[in-house]
């Protein structure tokens, strides 16, 4: 039976160590906190999670929470307009529902399932030199920590990676007691709110320790108005700026957040980090060879929503090699190989993701309104959320963009 370590109980590092467990491999999983102290700590991120991504959690049997989580229908898009209301306003509907679970809730809940299945699981934040010594006990190391020391261990490709700095700055918290939107009140949607120069809010409909809320999350660009929560503000303190900043920016999320409140006095968040691809394969200093996976070896900006998907999608890849690679040796050839068969999704996302966070250029503008006026453009916009690949077909490029205007 081979032997696995996965380092970090995030949602690429369980996925795989699950799935391998699955496949009678022996898994232990190295974690920094228990389960307990996870569901007890601070929200991690946002996350909204599209079919593709949620059908390999379901193939593993680990949906855990699918019954009670909000169905997310749709992705709305508004752009605001100078005199404070909105330029352009539209909704969409998605082929199959998004889920967002709050990773408190799902990683707890995993790493119980884990051990609840047999596997081994070691509370220890593990460092570079005690991973030297751990390595030769195990087949195969694997690195989903995507913070800390061990990020280290993996050099920066600068021709994959064109920020140097955070390109926004972050900030979030889960609430209960928004409002629908009047517009679509029956139909539970994603709104991706826009305000040129400023950033973007986005609400999103999730699942939380104690049930269904909201996330709202801004985005704000470096320097701007909504760059303002350096000085760590305290959970109501932030609650209470994030909903000026909808009062000012963004008045129609605003006014259904009038009577909202934190879901719990640990849902804030702020923060922000460099988009980059790393290298896959760490070598640890006795010379033993680690991969890298999801966030530890591509990290977007999160204002596509692609973290999680693009987690769940590298774990199904490592998952599939893994198992296809039979008794061989698992060498550095073998992890370049895996690494890059997961980039032929993952760069698809990192190029969209990027172009997003630049001024759109003129076709892009022209794209979000007619999708305004055209529900086959519309759609196919939204649906590029569960298919990220698509937007080099007709997004990506203007030439592309007016072929398909014309078709449509």
């Amino acid at each position: 039976m081979r032997k696995v370590l996965v380092v970090g109980a995030g949602q690429s590092g369980l996925q795989l160590a699950l799935g391998l467990q699955a496949k009678d491999y022996d898994v232990t999983v190295m974690s920094a906190r228990t389960p307990e102290e996870i569901r007890n700590g601070r929200v991690m991120s946002t996350q909204c999670m599209f079919h593709d991504a949620l059908q390999h959690e379901r193939d593993l049997g680990i949906n855990l929470w699918e019954a009670e989580t909000v169905n997310v229908e749709g992705l709305g898009v508004s752009v605001a307009a100078p005199d404070g209301g909105r330029a352009l306003d539209w909704f969409a509907e998605l082929d199959h529902p998004a889920q967002s679970v709050d990773q408190r809730v799902k990683m707890a809940g995993w790493l119980e399932l884990f051990e609840d299945r047999g596997g081994k699981l070691v509370i220890h934040g593990v460092m570079t030199s005690e991973l030297d010594a751990l390595a030769r006990l195990y087949d195969l190391v694997i690195i989903s920590a995507g913070k800390g020391e061990l990020v280290q261990l993996f050099d920066r490709v600068p021709e994959r990676s064109p920020y140097t700095r955070p390109m926004r700055a972050l900030s979030l918290v889960y609430a209960h007691g928004v409002g629908r939107r009047p517009e679509h009140p029956d139909k539970v949607g994603v709104r991706f709110n826009i305000v040129p120069g400023v950033g973007e809010l986005f609400m999103i409909p999730a699942y939380t320790l104690s049930g269904n809320c909201d996330i709202l999350f801004f985005e704000g660009v470096p320097g701007g108005p909504l760059d303002c929560f350096d000085d760590h503000p305290g959970p109501d303190e932030h609650f209470r700026r994030v909903l000026d900043l909808m009062r000012q920016f963004v008045p129609w999320e605003y006014e259904r957040c009038r009577d909202a409140e934190l879901t719990d006095a640990k849902a804030t968040l702020a923060g922000g980090y460099t988009p980059v691809v790393r290298h896959p394969v760490g070598t640890l200093p006795g010379g033993a060879i680690v991969l890298g996976m999801a966030d530890v070896v591509v990290a977007n900006d999160p204002i596509t929503g692609q973290g999680s998907n693009n987690a769940s999608h590298c774990a199904a890849t490592y998952l599939d090699a893994i198992v296809a690679h039979g008794d061989q040796p698992f060498d550095a050839g073998w992890m370049e190989a895996t690494f890059e068969r997961y980039w032929e999704y993952a760069r698809h996302v990192t190029e969209w993701t990027n172009a997003l966070l630049l001024p759109p250029p003129p076709h892009v503008l022209q794209i979000l309104g007619v999708a305004g006026q055209n529900p086959a453009v519309a759609r196919r916009f939204v649906n590029g959320f569960t298919d990220p690949a698509d937007f080099q077909h007709w997004f990506m490029d203007p030439a592309l963009w007016e072929k398909y205007l014309a078709e449509v």
